[in-house]
């Protein structure tokens, strides 16, 4: 199978695991994905993430984190989708 935008494949899993009450959910593992949910860990959004390998595949194991019975991450998109163009004038760019 070809996934053509891993990082809303992440941001899906991570929201239809919160949505059946996982505990954990698991993923293909890239330096994108675990970038991604290394900020997550750090902000508090998850609980943490693992690494695992299996002969030559690498699968990152997520820690869902839920607060009183309800999952911490209240809603979770990715803003920017491939083919989609944001412009904006010169003045409106930061320094």
């Amino acid at each position: 199978m070809s996934m053509t935008d891993p990082i809303a494949d992440l941001l899906t899993r991570i929201r239809n695991g919160q949505k059946a009450g996982k505990t954990h959910i698991k993923i293909a593992a890239s330096g994108v994905k675990k970038s991604i949910l290394e900020v997550l860990k750090d902000e508090g959004y998850i609980g943490g993430y693992a690494s695992e390998k299996d002969g030559r595949l690498e699968t990152l194991i997520v820690d869902l984190k839920y607060f009183e019975g309800k999952p911490v991450i209240e809603s979770i998109q990715r803003y920017s989708k491939p083919g989609c163009r944001r412009y904006r004038g010169k003045d409106d760019l930061p320094k």
